[in-house]
């Protein structure tokens, strides 16, 4: 992965873990998955970035695991949004909108 892309991110990660939780329970490979297919493969989590945000987001109070059996019979720890994960993806889509839009004002206006 570029150098840009791993920070730009890392500054994202967790918002981006947190909305696709958000769809219903679900274990951490395909939270990957569904990352890297949702972006046409713009972003790509290895597990050395996906498990230790997945561990932060549930040492918060984000989110919540219980382990099951997995469609393949494995048994697998699945996520789900915590009422706190809901009220923290909310406050990061607002700020995540604010940002862009201040962006995209710049990119329309200077120079």
């Amino acid at each position: 992965m570029p150098q840009e892309k791993a920070e730009f991110l890392k500054g994202t990660l967790d918002m981006l873990i947190l909305k696709v939780v958000a769809g219903g329970p679900i274990h951490g490979y395909a939270i990957s998955q569904r990352i890297q297919q949702i972006s046409k493969d713009f972003f790509q989590v290895p597990q050395g970035s996906l498990y230790p945000a997945l561990h932060r987001l549930e040492e918060r109070d984000w989110l919540e695991a219980e382990w099951k059996d997995t469609s393949t019979g494995r048994e697998a720890k699945f996520y789900k949004l915590t009422r706190k994960g809901r009220a923290q993806l909310e406050t990061e889509m607002l700020n995540w909108e604010r940002l862009s839009d201040a962006v995209a004002l710049i990119l329309r206006t200077a120079g």
